[in-house]
């Protein structure tokens, strides 16, 4: 089961800043709780709207 993140945790899985994945989500109209962390609920929405990141050894 996947567990809770935090929004920099998500960003860096997508190579993305957190303020373009805030901008990712205000146009995907997906909520985050504020300052919490994002529970595995809501993970599965983000991953489901922008697919799973890729994950890569060695960058």
């Amino acid at each position: 089961m996947e567990k809770a993140k935090t929004r920099q945790q998500i960003a860096i899985e997508y190579g993305i800043s957190p303020k373009t994945l805030g901008r990712w989500l205000k146009k995907a109209n997906i909520q985050l709780p504020a300052r919490d962390l994002i529970p595995p609920a809501l993970l599965g929405e983000i991953y489901a709207r922008f697919g799973r990141p890729v994950v890569t050894n060695g960058g």
